[in-house]
């Protein structure tokens, strides 16, 4: 488990390399001076930047088999970054895109990608319903809408092999349970590293127009 700020560095270093890391440091630091002009993640959890945003949007690397392709990967309503600015920064040969539709959040995204060099990073600025379907390999979104509501509007991107990695707090379990069965067989949960009361609701098979 992930317990302090200096264990989630020594992860986000084992898990990435020193490359990764000297990029993520230069987030957080671009992260703090923004956080100052719009309110990109809460003030209190800043302490633990490292630990509440910066592994725990890493650990998600963790749950991509290698015979997966990851590319494109989705991160949908990537809000402040997180998920998919840490994923784009320990994975610079990736296809990733984050899909924003609120001006500064995009605008926040952009600088952010722009000045960490992230050229497989390209930053989405439009409603989800508004993005041209792609058959992503990978979809994630941490905080962008309930399990239920989420596959109504994403369901277009995933083929039976893309790989659905969702952080979902506390809720994971409960979010689950809201899912038609059909549904609900192809994920589960996985244990949060950054918080033992945190799931990361982990799904395949789901095809464009699922298992009604």
């Amino acid at each position: 488990m992930i317990e302090d700020e200096a264990s989630a560095r020594a992860f986000v270093l084992n898990l990435g390399g020193v490359e990764a890391l000297t990029r993520l440091e230069r987030l957080v630091e671009l992260l703090h001076a923004e956080n100052d002009r719009q309110n990109l993640v809460s003030k209190a959890s800043l302490p633990q930047v490292w630990r509440r945003h910066i592994a725990d949007s890493a650990q998600l690397l963790l749950h991509v088999p290698r015979e997966t392709s990851p590319v494109p990967w989705l991160d949908l309503g990537t809000g402040a970054g997180f998920p998919g600015l840490v994923i784009a920064a320990m994975q610079p040969d990736w296809d990733v895109r984050l899909i924003e539709s609120r001006k500064r959040r995009v605008e926040w995204l952009q600088r952010a990608a722009s000045d960490l060099d992230l050229k497989n990073c390209r930053v989405i600025g439009a409603r989800l319903e508004d993005v041209e379907s792609v058959d992503a390999g990978v979809i994630s979104a941490r905080a962008f809408a309930p399990m239920v509501k989420l596959l109504a509007l994403s369901q277009r991107f995933s083929t039976e092999e893309t790989l659905w990695l969702l952080p979902k707090g506390r809720s994971a379990e409960h979010e689950l349970g809201q899912l038609a069965p059909s549904l609900r067989r192809m994920f589960h949960v996985e244990q949060s590293q950054t918080d033992p009361a945190s799931g990361i609701v982990i799904g395949r098979g789901v095809g464009k127009r699922g298992t009604e």
